[in-house]
């Protein structure tokens, strides 16, 4: 059992580590350590980090659990599971502006469109289809993401009016879908192929081009786009 003085030494080393070489050389629990040293008092948080990574597994899961499920762990309070929540949307927001700041269009920088929708839709129990709508330039529009719907992505289901409605009012020029996998696989079935197939004639009979469809998984990603199954224009 570390005294005050030793924790705090201790936590001051972690925090001057990170200013040095980032996370590099850190083990997974010390960065959870490091996030947990910010949230609670002085006292010995590793055993939490550790306990943490075991039940949820990994960094990611437990960035992604549910506040109260975070709140129900022994040691963890009420501040450090807001915490989690603030980092990820920190990093959603952060690779927004990423994405819709510069001169460069979204498919110069694509990377950070998938970093964009990996927070927003990994982890999520359900479903979720979600459209982004472009300018001219193929950057995010500001408030530029409609949830379509949240539930088993198929052709019957997917509103299509919702997308032609949300693309008009924001005088969209572009738009790519995404949706997630709840169960581990981003590989696309058939409703999602017919889905993206019905989605891509309708927006381009309008004059607006379908960029692409992505599909979120627990640990990867699937493009439409990459795989050649929308057409190029």
């Amino acid at each position: 059992m570390r005294d005050r003085s030793e924790c705090a030494g201790h936590r001051e080393r972690l925090r001057q580590r990170f200013l040095r070489s980032g996370f590099s050389g850190f083990a997974e629990h010390e960065i959870v350590e490091l996030l947990l040293t910010f949230c609670l008092p002085c006292k010995d948080v590793k055993p939490l980090a550790k306990a943490l990574l075991k039940q949820f597994g990994s960094i990611r899961a437990l960035v992604d659990a549910d506040t109260v499920e975070l709140q129900k762990v022994p040691g963890m309070g009420r501040v450090a599971p807001v915490a989690m929540r603030f980092i990820k949307q920190f990093a959603e927001r952060y690779f927004w502006e990423k994405s819709t700041t510069g001169t460069e269009n979204i498919l110069d920088h694509y990377e950070a469109l998938e970093k964009f929708w990996i927070l927003r839709l990994s982890g999520k129990k359900r479903e979720i289809l979600e459209v982004a709508f472009l300018d001219t330039h193929l950057r995010l529009l500001k408030e530029g993401v409609m949830q379509i719907s949240d539930g088993v992505v198929d052709r019957t289901a997917v509103p299509l009016r919702k997308i032609v409605e949300g693309a008009l009012a924001h005088n969209a020029h572009a738009i790519v879908m995404a949706h997630n996998h709840p169960s581990g696989s981003a590989l696309p079935s058939d409703a999602d192929c017919l889905v993206t197939q019905k989605v891509e004639k309708l927006v381009t009979t309008l004059g607006i081009r379908f960029i692409d469809h992505l599909i979120i998984a627990a640990n990867e990603i699937y493009s439409f786009r990459k795989s050649g199954l929308i057409t190029k224009r």
